[in-house]
C-alpha cells in the first residue's frame, strides 16, 4: 500500500500562533452564527475600507529557518569594546537574573500590575527599585521607572513647573547647563517648546539664580566631560529664590560620591542601565524618577506603594493613581502609560544580588582603574581635562596627535571612544573593564602618538590609586541596609527569592489576560530568544553605523513592513512606548502645520472615549483639546464632530481617532470623519492601539488617516514586561515624511525633523527583535488570519455571554470587533460592583479584564487570536459562574454585604484556616469550577485596602521590623 506523504512540508509558525486549531473555528463559527469566517468579517468590517488584495510582504519563515537566517543577520554587527560612554554602559548580566526575569515569561508575560492581589511579586519587586533609588539619590521618594533618561528629564520640567509657588507661580525661564548629554538635551528641547517654556542653555556658573522668570535649573553629574561636582552651595542659593534643581546622576557613581539629595536637589533622575541591564543599542532601559516627597501627586509615572489587605496583612499596590493621564486626562501633568517595569525589576534585583559592600567594590574598581588609566596616559602626554571624574575622562591630545589617527588605530582593535568636535576624546570605562583594557587602550595612544606603553606605569598606578576628590564630594551616607539588600548574595537564595516572587503573580503562564485595548497575545519564545544574542545586546547606541549592519537591515526591512502594513509612505522608530508615539504623531502635524505657516492650528478634537493618554499628549504637544460626542451607540457623534470642526476651522489642527473604535466597534463613517478633517485644514492621528483588528484587512492609510503610532507591545508582540517594555513607533503620509524625528548623535528622520523624542536613535532598538520575528514569521497569510481569529474569538465570547451579561457596543449587524465592552452597571442596585466581579476572577485563576473603560461600571474583554477555544471556555464558565453568584445576591439568597463575590479573592491562608466564619462553603470560594481544582493559583494576599496605602503612604521597602514578620510567616525564603 502506497502512502502519500509530503517531502516539502514546513512547520508553519502561525499556526502556533494562531491558536484555534480548523476544528474549533468550526465549533465556534457556529456559536456566531456564519457559515465563514468571511461572512464574520463582511458582518463585521466595512466593505468601503476594506483591501482587495493581499499586502506585499514576503512569505512566512518556519522558527527554525527564521532562527537560521537571524543568526546570520545578527553577526553582521560588529560588537567593540564601547568606551563612549554617554549615559550607556557595557556591563554583566548576573545569570541568576538573566535566566529567571529577562529570559523568563514568568516575569515578562505579566501586565501592569493594576490588579495588585496577584502581581504580588512584581510589587515587591518594584519597591526594591525604588528603594534602592531613594537611597542612592538621598531623595524621599521615588518611582517605578519611566522610559529612558532623556524623557525623564523632560518629565522634570512639567514637575518644577507644577510646583512652582508664590512670585514664581508665573515664571517661564528654564536654565539648562550646556554640559549634558546632547541626546537629552535635544529631548528636553522637544519638550520645552510645544509647553512655551523659554529653555535657556548655557553655563551653569554664569548663572543669575535672582531672575524672578527662572522656575527650574537641570544639570548633569557626573556632566558631559565626565566632570564631577558639588552643588550643595549653588542649590542652597537656588531654593532660597524659590528656582527648582534637578539633577542628572549616574546611579553607580553615587556609591561613592555624595548623593544629590544630600546637595539639595529637589530632582534626581538618570537611567539604571548599568544595573545589569544589556546597552542593546539604545534600549530598553528603566530610567528612575526620585524627588521630595511634598511633590509627590505632582511625580510622574507609577509609585508603588505598601497598604493593608483586609485580613490586616502587609500588602503592595501601585498607589496614588489619581495623578495618572487615564484619570487626569487632559489635565494631567504626564501622558505615561508604560514603564520599563521588567529592566527596573532587573536593576533592583541586580542591587539585590550584590548587596551595598559588593555594588561599592564595582563602583571603585571601576573608579580605580579609570584613575590608573589617567596616569597611565599622563605618562605619555597626554592630558586630562577633568578636575574630578568618576569613570569618564576627557583626553587632550598632545601636539602632533591627531584625533582622526587615535580613532583608526582604535577601531582597527575594535574599539570605541567618543570623539568629541573640539578635537578632545572622551574615554568611559564600566563594570566590564580590568588591567587588560588599561593596557589597550594606552597601547592605542601611545601608538598614535609614536610611543612605547609602560606597563609597570600601570601596574604601579593601580596598585596606588585612591579617591582624590574633595572631602565634600564624597559618599558618607550608608544605603542599601535594608535586610533585602543584604540575604540573597548567595545564588541559591537569590534562586529561591527569585521564584518566590515569581509565585505571587499571575502571568500568560498561567491563563489569558483579557484585557481589552492591551491586546495581551503569545509572545512566542522563537520571538524572545535573539533578544539577549550578545550582537544585539552589547552594541552601545551611538557606536558608528556602519558597525551595525544587521541592526540596519533589520530597521530597514521592519520600517518597510510597517509601511506596507498601515499603507503610509514612512516609519521612525525612535518613539519608545505607544504614548510616546501620540505625543511624536502630533508633534509631526505641528511641525507640518508650521512648514505651512499654519503656526496657529492648535486644536485637537478628541472623542470622549478616547484613553487618557490621548489628551494628555496633544496638551503635551501644545495642542487645546476639544471634546467630541459619541453617541447612544458608542460611536463618534458626527453632526457633532462636523460643528466642531467647522467651528475651529481656521484653528483645526488634528483629529485623534481609535479605530476600530475604544467601545469595540468599526465606526462605518470613519471614512466620512477623516474627509470632515481634511476639509477644515486638519490632519487626521489614528491611534493604533487596535491595529491588531486591521492587519491585512485594512489600514490607517485605507481609512483616510494620516499618522498612527503602532503599540508593537500589543498588536506586534513584544510582551508586556509587567507594565513595559513598549515601543510605539509612527507610520506616516507623504506629506509629514520630513518632519520624523532625527536625533542630534546619529542622523534619522527627514529633511525638516523635529528635535528627538527619545534619548536613543532607534528608542528600545533591541525589542525590535520580537516584532520583527513576529511579522517574518507570520507572513501575510499570517497576520490577515491573526486579525480574524482575534475577532472571531471576541465574537465568540460576545455570544456566549451575551444571555447573561449585557453588551454595550455593537456594529450595525450586531458584532463586536476584536473587544467588546461588558456593562455591570446593573449590579450596583443589589449592592455588587464591578471590582467584586474583577476580584472574584482571581478565585477561579483568572486576571480581570480591563475595569471601568472607557466606560465606568463595566469590563472591557479582549482574548487575542493567540487563545484556543478551551481557554475561552474557562473563561466563560468563570464569568457565567459569577453571573450566578451576582444573582444570588440579587435573589436574596446571600448576604449582600458577606458573599463569596464581596470577600474575594480568596487566598490559601484564608480557606485553610481554622475557622471559617463565611456563610458560603470553602469549596465555593477556593474551587467555584471543576477545572480551578486542576490549575488553581493562588492570590499572594487578600483584597487591598487602596485608601489606607494612599493615606500612610509608603513606597520603600517596609520597616525591618515588618520585614522580618513577614519572614516567619513566609519561610526560609525572607530570613
Amino acid at each position: 500500500m502506497n502512502i502519500k506523504i509530503d517531502a516539502l512540508y514546513r512547520e508553519r509558525f502561525d499556526f502556533r500562533h494562531n491558536s484555534p486549531s480548523l476544528s474549533e473555528v468550526s465549533e465556534m463559527l457556529r456559536i456566531v452564527g456564519v457559515d465563514s469566517v468571511a461572512e464574520l468579517i463582511d458582518q463585521t468590517i466595512p466593505a468601503s475600507i476594506r483591501f482587495e488584495k493581499e499586502l506585499n510582504l514576503l512569505p512566512a519563515k518556519s522558527e527554525y529557518q527564521f532562527l537560521k537566517d537571524f543568526r546570520k543577520l545578527a553577526q553582521k554587527n560588529k560588537v567593540f569594546k564601547s568606551f563612549i560612554g554617554m549615559g550607556y554602559y557595557d556591563c554583566i548580566v548576573p545569570p541568576v537574573i538573566l535566566r529567571n526575569i529577562f529570559e523568563n515569561p514568568g516575569w515578562y508575560t505579566a501586565y501592569t500590575p493594576y490588579q495588585a492581589e496577584i502581581a504580588q511579586g512584581r510589587l515587591e519587586a518594584l519597591i526594591n527599585y525604588q528603594s534602592m533609588v531613594i537611597d542612592l539619590t538621598g531623595m524621599e521618594i521615588a518611582n517605578a521607572s519611566l522610559l529612558d533618561e532623556g524623557t525623564a528629564a523632560g518629565e522634570a520640567i512639567s514637575l518644577m513647573r507644577a510646583t512652582r509657588k508664590g512670585s514664581k507661580k508665573n515664571a517661564n525661564k528654564l536654565f539648562v547647563d550646556i554640559n549634558i548629554f546632547p541626546q537629552t538635551l535635544d529631548v528636553l528641547k522637544t519638550r520645552a517648546t510645544p509647553a512655551g517654556v523659554d529653555m535657556e542653555i548655557g553655563e551653569i556658573d554664569n548663572l543669575d539664580l535672582t531672575n524672578p522668570d527662572l522656575f527650574g535649573i537641570i544639570v548633569q553629574n557626573p556632566d558631559n566631560n565626565g566632570g564631577l561636582r558639588d552643588y550643595t552651595r549653588l542649590f542652597a542659593v537656588a531654593t532660597a529664590q524659590g528656582v527648582r534643581t534637578t539633577v542628572l546622576a549616574d546611579l553607580m557613581s553615587l556609591l561613592l560620591m555624595k548623593p544629590p539629595g544630600e546637595m539639595g536637589a529637589d530632582i534626581v533622575t538618570g537611567t539604571s542601565q548599568r544595573f545589569g541591564v544589556p546597552m542593546g543599542y539604545g534600549g530598553p532601559h528603566a530610567a528612575y524618577f526620585a524627588t521630595k516627597e511634598e511633590f509627590k501627586r505632582q511625580m510622574p509615572g507609577r509609585i508603588i506603594g505598601a497598604s493593608l489587605d483586609v485580613q490586616g496583612r502587609n500588602a503592595y499596590r501601585m498607589a496614588l493613581q489619581t495623578r495618572e493621564q487615564h484619570i487626569r486626562r487632559e489635565k494631567a501633568t504626564s501622558n505615561i502609560c508604560t514603564s520599563q517595569v521588567l529592566l527596573a525589576v532587573m536593576a533592583g534585583m541586580y542591587a539585590v544580588y550584590h548587596g551595598p559592600d559588593e555594588l561599592r567594590k564595582i563602583a571603585s574598581r571601576i573608579h580605580g582603574l579609570t584613575i590608573a588609566l589617567e596616569k597611565s596616559l599622563a605618562h605619555s602626554g597626554f592630558i586630562q581635562l577633568n578636575n574630578y571624574y568618576f569613570d569618564t575622562l576627557k583626553i587632550s591630545l598632545p601636539s602632533g596627535v591627531k584625533q582622526q589617527k587615535v580613532r583608526s588605530i582604535a577601531e582597527a582593535k575594535e574599539c570605541n571612544f567618543r570623539y568629541f568636535e573640539d578635537g578632545t576624546i572622551g574615554i568611559a570605562l564600566d563594570e566590564i573593564s580590568d588591567m587588560g583594557v588599561i593596557k589597550l587602550i594606552t597601547a592605542i595612544f601611545c601608538e598614535a602618538a609614536d610611543r612605547k606603553a609602560d606597563d609597570s606605569v600601570i601596574n604601579r598606578a593601580v596598585a596606588g590609586s585612591a579617591i582624590n576628590w574633595p572631602d565634600t564630594l564624597l559618599r558618607r551616607s550608608p544605603y542599601l541596609t535594608h535586610p533585602v539588600f543584604n540575604r540573597y548574595q548567595s545564588e541559591h537564595e537569590m534562586l529561591r527569592y527569585l521564584k518566590h516572587l515569581e509565585n505571587k503573580d499571575l502571568s500568560l503562564t498561567h491563563s489569558m489576560i483579557s484585557l481589552g485595548s492591551c491586546t495581551m497575545k503569545l509572545n512566542a519564545t522563537s520571538e524572545m530568544i535573539p533578544v539577549t544574542w550578545h550582537e544585539f545586546g552589547g552594541i552601545h547606541p551611538f557606536a558608528p553605523v556602519d558597525q551595525t549592519e544587521g541592526y540596519q537591515q533589520l530597521f530597514g526591512d521592519l520600517e518597510e513592513w510597517l509601511n506596507e502594513i498601515t499603507g503610509f509612505s514612512a516609519t521612525s522608530l525612535q518613539p519608545n512606548s505607544g504614548a510616546q508615539g501620540e505625543f511624536t504623531g502630533l508633534m509631526v502635524i505641528r511641525a507640518y502645520h508650521k512648514s505651512r505657516g499654519d503656526t496657529h492650528r492648535n486644536v485637537t478634537l478628541i472623542p470622549s472615549s478616547a484613553h487618557g493618554t490621548n489628551p494628555a499628549s496633544a496638551v503635551m504637544a501644545g495642542m487645546k483639546v476639544v471634546i467630541v460626542a459619541c453617541d447612544e451607540h458608542g460611536n463618534i457623534d458626527v453632526a457633532d464632530l462636523r460643528s466642531k470642526a467647522e467651528a475651529h476651522n481656521e484653528n483645526l489642527a488634528a483629529l485623534m481617532v481609535t479605530y476600530p473604535s475604544t467601545h469595540g466597534v468599526f465606526e462605518e463613517e470613519i471614512v466620512e470623519i477623516c474627509k470632515i478633517i481634511h476639509q477644515n485644514g486638519g490632519q487626521v492621528y489614528m491611534d493604533g492601539a487596535n491595529m491588531n483588528a486591521q492587519m491585512g484587512i485594512t489600514s490607517p492609510a485605507r481609512i483616510g488617516a494620516d499618522v498612527c503610532h503602532l503599540n508593537l507591545h500589543k498588536t506586534f508582540s513584544i510582551p508586556h514586561g509587567g507594565g513595559g517594555p513598549g515601543m510605539g513607533p509612527i507610520c506616516v503620509a507623504k506629506q509629514l515624511v520630513p518632519f520624523l524625528p532625527g536625533h542630534p548623535v546619529i542622523k534619522t528622520g527627514g529633511d525638516q525633523a523635529i528635535k528627538a523624542v527619545s534619548a536613543a536613535p532607534w528608542g528600545s532598538a533591541s525589542v525590535l527583535l520580537i516584532s520583527y520575528a513576529y511579522i517574518a514569521m507570520m507572513g501575510v497569510k499570517g497576520l490577515k488570519w491573526a486579525t480574524e481569529m482575534a475577532i472571531l474569538n471576541a465574537n465568540y465570547i460576545k455570544d456566549r455571554l451575551k444571555d447573561h451579561y449585557p453588551i454595550l457596543y455593537t456594529g450595525k449587524n450586531g458584532r463586536c470587533a476584536h473587544e467588546m465592552i461588558v456593562d455591570c452597571r446593573e449590579f450596583k442596585h443589589f449592592g455588587i460592583e464591578v471590582e467584586d466581579i474583577a476580584k472574584r476572577l482571581m478565585d477561579y485563576g483568572f486576571h480581570a479584564p480591563t475595569v471601568s473603560f472607557p466606560v465606568p461600571g463595566t469590563l472591557m474583554i479582549e482574548p487575542t487570536e493567540s487563545e484556543t477555544k478551551a481557554e475561552l471556555d474557562r473563561f466563560c464558565d468563570a464569568l457565567i459562574r459569577i453571573r450566578v453568584e451576582v444573582q444570588e445576591v440579587a435573589d436574596g439568597k446571600e448576604d449582600p454585604v458577606n458573599n463569596v463575590l464581596k470577600n474575594a479573592p480568596h487566598t490559601a491562608d484564608v480557606v485553610t484556616a481554622d475557622n471559617w466564619e463565611y456563610p458560603y462553603s470553602r469549596q465555593k470560594a477556593a474551587y467555584p469550577l471543576r477545572f480551578v481544582r486542576d490549575r488553581k493559583f493562588w492570590p499572594a494576599v487578600s483584597r487591598i485596602d487602596s485608601a489606607y496605602g494612599d493615606r500612610n503612604l509608603v513606597c520603600s521597602c517596609l520597616p525591618v521590623e515588618e520585614y522580618e514578620e513577614e519572614g516567619v510567616s513566609e519561610g526560609a525564603y525572607n530570613q
